[in-house]
């Protein structure tokens, strides 16, 4: 496992070395702000809305691109479950070479094509292409690829530290942005003309739109649904997935590395004796927006990795046609580390669900952690 995958499996854990050798951690806050961020005004609503807009087809075609070796499992997922639940585009998963993609920290799947593919049956390109946090940023297929469809007119949208990505194609110049909070630093030191943009989970500027992180995705997605059909159809997918209010509206001071975070990511690595693998059952035509959320949250833990198991080693096909491979055959699962399957719960209340189950099983610290991983509000309604 390479050091950016490490480093996305559970970001605290990229100090611990340094921790333990300094004193340093006692300077850290020990709690973020938590202060509720001044509502949007309506002409800044109305300009996003109208920025995101298809550039082409009435019907659009939504690209969503990873590369096969660690791709993020939320950002890769969520978006694609989303948009093609609301059936207002075309959307398909793409990979820069053939095979499976390995997300990270958890899933197997597999993409519908390859970019090679996709160039040969849409030479005119995509009118939204969508780059999820990678296990590297240049890599030099996906940089060369995004820039393509850039220059073709397609809006790219950087979800979490996909901006990263989106930066080292060059399209960040100038150009207002935001990503995940672990990656503000990073990304202005590399991009200084990039002007980052503070409060604000989704953030587009000329052809290109960032999110702060990982679960930014879900208003995010919703934000594109309103802007190719309306606001209605928006509210609509909104109730489906349990997110039923949302907007841009974040509050930034509320994610930062905290001496909590740090402590917590120290003590759930150094009690390694109590490690554990929890199993989800894969089924046919299983919402993979759940699954994703589900099997993500309960992998940055730092106790434990969650692993789906199937009957047979063949991949299944999810709620919305992606294949999705198991990573172990099994007929059950030991009762004690089974995680209870999504279901017909909808997938913004089957993360609270997970992030509750985290809670009973290693402590609220923990939940705490997963959450500041995932950049999640949990502590209002607006989402």
């Amino acid at each position: 496992m390479n050091s950016r995958r490490v480093l996305w499996s559970a970001l605290g854990a990229i100090a611990l070395a340094a921790v333990i050798g300094g004193a340093w951690i006692y300077s850290l806050p020990t709690a973020p702000s938590a202060v509720a961020p001044p509502a949007i005004a309506q002409d800044e609503r109305d300009a996003m809305i109208a920025a995101l807009k298809p550039p082409r087809r009435q019907r659009p075609l939504i690209a969503i691109i990873g590369i096969n070796d660690a791709t993020e499992t939320t950002d890769y997922l969520l978006p694609y479950g989303i948009l093609r639940r609301a059936d207002v585009a075309d959307v398909v998963t793409l990979a820069t070479a053939p095979g499976p993609v390995t997300l990270f920290p958890t899933l197997k799947v597999e993409p519908h094509a390859t970019t090679a593919e996709f160039d040969a049956q849409h030479p005119d390109g995509a009118d939204y292409v969508i780059v999820p946090a990678m296990s590297r940023d240049d890599d030099p297929a996906a940089l060369q690829w995004i820039r393509n469809q850039a220059a073709k007119k397609a809006i790219v949208i950087g979800v979490c530290a996909g901006a990263k990505v989106v930066g080292d194609a060059g399209l960040l110049h100038g150009k207002r942005a935001t990503t995940h909070w672990y990656s503000i630093k990073e990304l202005r030191g590399k991009h200084p003309t990039m002007r980052y943009v503070e409060d604000r989970r989704l953030v587009v500027d000329d052809g290109v739109a960032t999110t702060t992180g990982i679960t930014a995705s879900m208003p995010m997605s919703l934000t594109l649904i309103e802007a190719i059909a309306g606001r209605e159809k928006a509210k609509a997918v909104g109730r489906d997935i349990g997110l039923p209010d949302w907007d841009a509206r974040h509050e930034s001071d509320e994610f930062r590395f905290t001496r909590p975070f740090a402590l917590t990511a120290i003590g759930n690595t150094a009690a390694f004796w109590a490690h554990e693998r929890l199993g989800i059952e894969l089924k046919e035509g299983v919402d993979e927006v759940s699954l994703a959320l589900v099997t993500d949250a309960w992998s940055r833990t730092y106790r434990s990795q969650a692993v789906t198991f199937a009957h047979a080693a063949g991949a299944q096909q999810s709620r919305n046609g992606i294949r999705i491979y198991p990573d172990q055959v099994a007929t059950n699962w030991p009762v004690e580390r089974l995680l209870p399957a999504a279901g017909d719960r909808k997938p913004a209340e089957a993360l609270d669900n997970a992030l509750e189950g985290i809670a009973a099983r290693y402590g609220t610290q923990t939940t705490d952690f997963v959450a500041m991983q995932l950049e999640y509000p949990r502590h209002r309604t607006t989402q």
